[in-house]
């Protein structure tokens, strides 16, 4: 499993349909597609929610980032994150 960082923006219309089965929706989704959710944070400035998930894969992560968006009409952002330790070892 690799972790991804999934930065999203609401619309106006999605802004207006925040609830918690909406949530409940987007994590069945992402268990759907073989993720796990870590964690999910509000946030204030460029994006307004960050979600950290667990894929099986990259082709994992694309397609719950894609059916997120059309599912609670949010633009989603999502990028792999690579621990310190691994990313030292890629580099040097």
């Amino acid at each position: 499993m690799s972790t991804y960082f999934m930065f999203g923006r609401y619309s106006q219309d999605s802004a207006s349909k925040i609830s918690s089965k909406r949530t409940s929706d987007a994590m069945t989704l992402i268990n759907a597609n073989g993720g796990k959710f870590k964690s999910g944070y509000a946030l204030l400035g460029k994006y307004d929610l960050c979600l950290l998930v667990d894929f099986p894969n990259l082709e994992a992560a694309l397609k719950t980032s894609v059916a997120l968006s059309k599912l609670l009409g949010i633009a989603f952002s999502t990028s792999p994150a690579v621990p310190i330790e691994e990313f030292d070892k890629l580099v040097v």
